[in-house]
């Protein structure tokens, strides 16, 4: 059986990124902003919602406080506040799941899919840097305000760093290398 070519993104993951917000400790996605990325109408999108409430519970999704929203504007340079008349929703990673239910477009399953695999990558990395982040927190607990264990910190972060991205390089190589040099005829 043949394995199918993975499908081109319809967006880059770094467009997705942006897009992503911390608030009340979960990691979000405005409304408007995947209406934006699904290319439907924001009241589109809160329609479908809301015509399938029960898909929704809070952990999926939940509105913002107008503090909350004051302080999400403060963070962009650009608004997206306009004419909105109602504060806007947030939706988690479960939350962006459950729209590939309500919101049946091709652009919007293949969107959909994208973000979700993003969503994943973010927890995998989260994951794998929890362990230095844990060793870090530890060196601050011991670590005096002295200078020289800063540096040393540095410095062994600064070789971690680089071994792994020689990990990386040493990965990118390929396998068997031809021989170099003369070969005799026979």
């Amino acid at each position: 059986m043949s394995k199918r070519p993975k499908p081109t993104p319809v967006i880059s993951d770094e467009v997705v990124v942006t897009k992503i917000h911390t608030v009340r400790g979960h990691k979000v996605m405005l409304d408007s902003d995947l209406a934006s990325l699904y290319q439907v109408e924001t009241r589109a999108l809160n329609q479908a919602v809301k015509r399938n409430q029960q898909r929704f519970p809070e952990d999926f999704m939940f509105a913002l406080t107008l503090e909350e929203w004051e302080i999400l504007k403060s963070q962009h340079v650009t608004s997206s506040w306009g004419g909105r008349r109602k504060l806007p929703l947030m939706f988690t990673e479960q939350g962006v799941a459950m729209l590939s239910s309500v919101l049946n477009s091709e652009t919007a399953i293949e969107v959909n899919i994208q973000i979700i695999r993003v969503f994943t990558r973010m927890r995998e990395l989260l994951s794998t840097h929890k362990e230095l982040l844990l060793q870090l927190e530890k060196l601050r607990g011991t670590v005096s305000h002295n200078s020289r264990d800063i540096k040393v910190i540095f410095k062994l972060l600064k070789r971690m760093q680089e071994e792994e991205h020689n990990r990386t390089l040493l990965a990118q190589l390929p396998k068997k290398r031809p021989a170099i040099g003369f070969k005799r005829g026979k």
